[in-house]
């Protein structure tokens, strides 16, 4: 069933408010888990890990009792803490072994793996523009440790198709799935998922021992591989109404927040750069699903071009934005991202290590 994001900011609102994190981490590796579809508003900066956190805590849990949750939501942070620090569009760890291409298997990109389970995910990830985080998995790993392809490039096409698409999370989802950022490779055999998609395949090339799978020649259709184009189409920005007197706020793919600073007067503006998008494409239905949500912020404007190009043609003198690995260009004042424990940054080398350290502040801040 294809999911249906809604782009009113009540309405996602309510979406938090039904959250029932402890059915959550009970199911969410099934296909009908409860998960929560909060991750495309998280990315686009509607929303911070931290405000999700603090609604579900305001109902009486206790993060004892939602840990699953919880960890969860720190993946995001902790993704972003390695952005900061390292160039996740390499191998972070080691070399990826072994790579056969750098391209995308044609049976990935044409849905026609002859899994059922991934197949029909990456149709859906075509129509809604939604993939359920198994069925990433899978089919990260058919893709990196069964077909042999480097990671770099299918990850730029899923991040391309995704509405909730994270370049962090993304890439280094799949760099941790094919063992460049992790202690061994994540692979799944079809008993694994027929178990958590509820599907009931036999004979599949997956169809075998965790051993055997490890060993086992790339199957035959899964050998032609293909770079796939992947471009955005841009809108027409808007005629700006630039008022220079007043500060501007300087929104962007990765900052829809409709209450950042509202207790201000000033400009506010949806800086769509084609350089970012050329080097991180994304599809018309993100495009869309990002002006929609740009709708919650009043009298926001959409500039097509670059910052610098904006500054010298308004000569504003006072800009804000928020911090980002991709806004490291821009000028002015730069706030702090959400965080859910700001204090605890810099790099670490797996997600166990960073829990370690922010699992005290945790309890402090939010108990």
């Amino acid at each position: 069933m294809d999911r249906c994001f809604e782009t009113s900011y009540d309405a996602l609102l309510e979406k938090v408010d039904q959250i029932n994190p402890m059915a959550y981490g009970q199911t969410r590796n099934f296909i009908d888990g409860a998960v929560t579809c909060l991750s495309p508003y998280i990315s686009r900066g509607v929303i911070s890990t931290q405000q999700v956190l603090q609604q579900v805590l305001a109902k009486g849990y206790e993060l004892s009792q939602i840990e699953s949750f919880v960890k969860e939501l720190c993946w995001r942070d902790y993704f972003q803490r390695v952005w900061q620090v390292k160039d996740i569009h390499v191998d972070i760890k080691w070399p990826q072994q072994p790579v056969l291409h750098t391209q995308l298997p044609m049976a990935i990109v044409q849905a026609n793996t002859g899994i059922v389970a991934i197949d029909q995910a990456i149709q859906q990830l075509y129509s809604s523009g939604y993939m359920h985080n198994h069925c990433r998995m899978y089919t990260a790993s058919v893709v990196c440790n069964i077909a042999q392809a480097h990671w770099l490039h299918p990850a730029q096409w899923m991040y391309y198709h995704l509405l909730d698409g994270d370049w962090a999370s993304n890439a280094c989802s799949w760099q941790w799935v094919a063992g460049a950022n992790s202690s061994k490779k994540y692979i799944a055999n079809q008993e694994n998922i027929n178990k958590y998609i509820y599907t009931n395949q036999s004979g599949t090339f997956l169809d075998t021992s965790y051993e055997n799978l490890t060993k086992m020649e790339v199957p035959i259709h899964l050998l032609a591989a293909q770079t796939v184009q992947l471009e955005t189409n841009l809108p027409k920005g808007d005629t700006m109404q630039i008022n220079k007197s007043l500060p501007t706020f300087v929104y962007n793919y990765y900052n829809l927040d409709p209450l950042w600073h509202m207790d201000k007067i000033g400009n506010r503006i949806l800086l769509l750069e084609p350089d970012f998008f050329s080097d991180y494409p994304v599809s018309n239905r993100c495009i869309d699903f990002m002006l929609a949500l740009g709708k919650n912020i009043p009298e926001l404007q959409v500039y097509v071009g670059s910052f610098d190009t904006f500054c010298a043609q308004y000569d504003v003198n006072t800009f804000y934005y928020k911090e980002h690995p991709l806004n490291t260009h821009y000028r002015g004042i730069k706030d702090s991202r959400d965080w859910m424990i700001e204090s605890v940054c810099g790099y670490y080398p797996s997600f166990f290590s960073y829990w370690k350290k922010i699992q005290t502040p945790l309890m402090l801040q939010y108990s």
